[in-house]
């Protein structure tokens, strides 16, 4: 429990309140509202819930102005440089990084479930051919609690933690599913001797009719994706997970919604977006023109995968993720692909350019995930599955959180009402 030790004063229509001001271990004060209503009765008003704090939380801490990300106290930087995806895993799920002993019981413990029930596989067979992996993967994994009874009840701990494995383990292998569906292949089985990013390559590139090597440098640019996306704080698509869950929903229910959330556009989509704009600039000869539409605030266009909500400072994951980018395009050779070009031109531009600069427009995670995603040979409707995949541990992690703490209610925010005040119903023949 933050501590409570200051208080702060608000004074209107000769009403005094005293609000008990809450420390964290890292960030700004937080104004403790809880009571304002029956004391005051009147509301707050933060559209986006930019400015309110919804929940206490041990998991992760961003810090938009330094560009500092980090879990369970850890930077990001040196968790790419030092870890893996499901040692990250382990830090979120339960708080301190593990042993030797430990983590390989969890890698175990994972990998030996990664085969989903033989039955699900008849869903797939209800989405139309061409269906969106995402669309695909909201309805399987909220099927999920129709498979799995013995891990829906979130009273029991030890149910939890079942459901938890579970999720991490299979939804590398749903998203792979979904791939594989939508371009008309048989689904292609997990192994287990094979890591966590490499598996997913693996079920996503393979065919029974050859055999399939995955290539280290690709499962390690993946697997750092997968790092760097498996939680950010209080995002749409947690406090998606965390609202669902405060209704007492089962977890494969919470976290169907949470995939729901990320599918948008602004969120989840991003990396999508970011690379379907490269592609519409097409080649270096035009950036120009698309850099002045940019600066036009008269003109609808906006360059995607620049600048963050939160980070007013460079994304500590772009960095990371930048190094990848250069690793796994010139292990392809693919540094001749016009899209590429012109990433790198824009790249060039935005870290040198005035504007970019006076207005922090950095180039941010999902600029460079795209563009790694692309050259390893997915297909741009799979960015978002993988950001799902990914950011599965982080929302299971908060899920738990939320789970125990003591102080949980139902979400249920308020509104500002501006609509007609009461009036009486008129008979069809006055109108």
């Amino acid at each position: 429990m933050a501590e409570t030790s200051k208080k702060a004063t608000l004074t209107f229509e000769g009403k005094t309140i005293e609000l008990p001001i809450m420390s964290p271990t890292l960030g700004p004060d937080v104004l403790d509202i809880r009571k304002l209503y029956a004391q005051g009765d009147v509301f707050t008003f933060d559209p986006g819930f930019t400015s309110t704090a919804a929940c206490e939380s041990t998991i992760t801490y961003i810090d938009g102005d330094k560009g500092e990300l980090l879990y369970r106290g850890y930077p990001i930087e040196q968790l790419a440089a030092e870890s893996h995806h499901l040692e990250v895993c382990y830090l979120l799920l339960y708080g301190e990084l593990p042993t030797a002993k430990q983590l390989a019981d969890f890698e175990t413990l994972v990998t030996r479930h990664t085969m989903v029930h033989e039955q699900m596989t008849n869903f797939f067979r209800g989405f139309r051919r061409d269906a969106h992996p995402m669309a695909t993967m909201v309805g399987v994994v909220g099927a999920m609690s129709a498979f799995y009874h013995d891990s829906t009840d979130i009273n029991d701990p030890w149910q939890r933690e079942v459901a938890a494995i579970r999720l991490i383990a299979k939804l590398p292998t749903i998203a792979a599913m979904a791939h594989k569906y939508s371009i008309g292949q048989p689904f292609v089985y997990p192994r287990n001797d094979l890591d966590y990013a490499s598996n997913f390559l693996y079920m996503c590139f393979a065919v029974p009719a050859e055999e399939y090597k995955v290539n280290p440098i690709l499962a390690k640019a993946l697997d750092r994706i997968m790092m760097l996306h498996a939680d950010h704080e209080q995002n749409a698509s947690t406090s998606t997970v965390r609202l669902a869950g405060s209704s007492g929903a089962n977890p494969f229910a919470c976290i169907a919604a949470g995939i729901a959330c990320l599918w948008g556009p602004a969120h989840g989509g991003a990396n999508q977006a970011a690379l379907e704009m490269l592609r519409q600039i097409g080649t270096v000869d035009k950036i120009p023109e698309y850099i002045a539409k940019a600066k036009d605030k008269n003109d609808p266009f906006r360059l995607m995968g620049f600048g963050h909500r939160v980070y007013k400072n460079f994304d500590p994951r772009a960095k990371v993720m930048k190094e990848s980018a250069d690793e796994v395009l010139g292990l392809l050779g693919v540094e001749n692909n016009p899209t590429l070009q012109v990433a790198k031109e824009l790249e060039r531009i935005a870290l040198e350019d005035p504007y970019f600069i006076e207005k922090k427009l950095y180039p941010n995670v999902d600029f460079y995930s795209g563009i790694i995603l692309e050259a390893m040979g997915f297909p741009t409707a799979m960015f978002t599955p993988i950001f799902a995949l990914s950011r599965t541990v982080g929302w299971i992690s908060q899920w738990k959180e939320m789970i125990s703490d003591p102080q949980l209610k139902i979400g249920r925010p308020r509104q500002l009402y501006v609509g007609a005040t009461a009036r009486d119903y008129s008979d069809i023949s006055t109108r």
